[in-house]
Parts: structure tokens; sequence; C-alpha cells
């Protein structure tokens, strides 16, 4: 037996917390009978429907895209604009994002149809590391860098400690290029961090996921994490160290 919430997130569903939204919204029945209770647990016997259609435990899959700038993290976009599911190969699987990009933002996005495996990597508790490089406008002081490294206050509160690396700077464009590493997702959070302190983005890339990089892919290319790469991001997730 296991919670509802659990089994929705596992079939790919959506992600744990969103799955339990949709319990409480009462749009998911089990054995026809609406639950709106969270922490109900159900069987493999159990007929299971969300939103009216019947769940099917689906293979878990899990990608690594080089997302381009141009493209939504979402599933769909009410706008019409393109998401990153126009460049994911074609999977019977329902995937989806894990965190995100937005849309001008570039680099390192994983893709998949496991909830948990989502939370693993997404929840701030987990401190999976993500380092971005960033071309700011402006060349930041000692003093805007250690504010970045020690947390900047935004209107939704401070940001986590974050490793900060200026790697070059040129006065006669006025411009920086900065290498940041937080373990947060907030949303636009590294862009806000630097308009912080007055030196707005001009170009940001996610270099690297925990130890996941783009290399070997082209913009828009998306492969399949090996099992070891999984293994690796499970125990990093629960131990803090790369296995």
């Amino acid at each position: 037996m296991e919670r509802l919430q659990k089994v929705l997130a596992q079939a790919g569903v959506a992600s744990r917390r969103k799955s339990e939204k949709l319990i409480l919204d009462g749009l998911v029945k089990v054995n026809g009978k609406v639950i709106t209770e969270l922490g109900t647990k159900v069987s493999r016997m159990d007929t299971i429907e969300v939103e009216g259609v019947q769940l099917t435990k689906e293979t878990p899959v899990y990608y690594l895209l080089y997302k381009p700038r141009g493209y939504i993290s979402t599933v769909d976009d009410e706008k019409g604009r393109k998401t990153v599911m126009d460049l994911v190969p074609e999977v019977s699987q329902r995937i989806f994002p894990v965190g995100r990009l937005d849309y001008d933002t570039s680099g390192v996005l994983l893709m998949t149809n496991d909830g948990d495996f989502s939370y693993l990597m997404t929840h701030p508790k987990f401190e999976i590391k993500k380092k971005y490089v960033a071309k700011v406008k402006g060349i930041p002081t000692r003093e805007d860098l250690k504010k970045l490294e020690t947390g900047i206050e935004l209107d939704d509160g401070s940001t986590a400690p974050a490793r900060v690396k200026m790697t070059s700077s040129d006065k006669k464009t006025n411009s920086a290029i900065v290498e940041i590493t937080i373990h947060e997702g907030r949303n636009r959070q590294v862009r806000r961090m630097f308009d912080a302190i007055n030196c707005p983005v001009q170009k940001l890339k996610r270099e690297e996921f925990a130890n996941l990089t783009t290399r070997g892919l082209n913009a828009g290319e998306a492969r399949e994490l090996t099992r070891h790469e999984l293994k690796q991001l499970r125990v990093l997730a629960e131990t803090g160290k790369i296995g």
C-alpha cells in the first residue's frame, strides 16, 4: 500500500505537490469514489482515475535536454509559444520538465515522468547545486559579489548562500562574465539577484545541474540519462555527496 499522491507522482501525472492539489480539488477517484483526503493509501489492485482518465503506470524515463533560448519550460503554453516539449524525442510517457529555465535562459534541463525524482531534484532541502554563467551589464565590485555569496534580500525573502566567481570583465563594453552556483530554484532567481546589485543579466546559461552538463549536445538536443547518472543524482539528493 502506498499513498495516493506518491502513486500519482510515480505514474508521471504530476509532481507530488501538484498531485496533492489534484486530490484536494476532488479530481481523483479511487474505485469510482472521489478522494479528497491526503494520505489515502492504495494498492495495485485499485482503479485510479484522474480527471476522468484511468491511470496506467508508466515506465519511468529520464532525459537531459540542452534547452536553447526562446522556449518555455512547460508542457503547454496558453499563448501558443514554443515549449521544451517541442524539442524532446517523441515518447509514449507523459514527461514534464524538472523545475524550469525561463524563456531567455539556456542550458541543462531535466525531463521525466517520475514525480518523486522531480521532487528530489527541485526541493531546496536536498540542496542540488546548479551552476549558471551570466553575462551582465556593469562590472560587479567585490562588495557586490560578497552580497551574492552571503544572500540577497529579494521580495520573496533572502537567498541562500551562493558560490560566486567573476571570470572576466570588459571596461570598454562595461560588462562582465560571472559564474554563480545556487541550490534554490525560485522564479527568475539569478536574474533578480543580479538586478539587486544593479548588474542586469544580458545572457544566462545553466552550465551544470549537479554533476550533469550539456557536453556532447547541441542546443535543442536531448539524450537519456544513464543508469549511473541516475544513481549518482539520487545518492547526491540523499547524502549530499556523489556516489
